[in-house]
């Protein structure tokens, strides 16, 4: 089988980056590119998830959301709690975020 060169331009510190896990890995980068390429081609898809980082919230959404909170609440025992219970969960998981 004939070899072909390709070309890519990256970010200099991402290709540092990438050099050096892929040197973790026991490969180059020559090699992960190849290992990439050959999965794409198999699965006839990008191997993993590309995703917006944000995506649009709409009124519908936003109701599917509580509603799985609700049936969750109501599966783990705790949808009777108070609204003061509530805010003194909210305030408790705040702190532990910014400790």
């Amino acid at each position: 089988m004939g070899q072909a060169t390709f070309s890519v331009r990256m970010d200099e510190s991402l290709k540092k980056q990438f050099d050096g896990l892929c040197q973790e890995f026991g490969m180059n980068a020559t090699t992960a590119i190849n290992v990439f390429a050959r999965a794409v081609v198999r699965q006839r898809k990008i191997p993993f998830e590309i995703a917006s980082p944000s995506a649009e919230i709409t009124r519908e959404g936003a109701m599917q959301a509580f509603m799985d909170l609700r049936n969750q609440a109501k599966a783990n025992g705790v949808s009777d709690m108070s609204l003061e219970e509530i805010n003194k969960e909210i305030s408790l998981a705040r702190k532990e975020a910014n400790s």
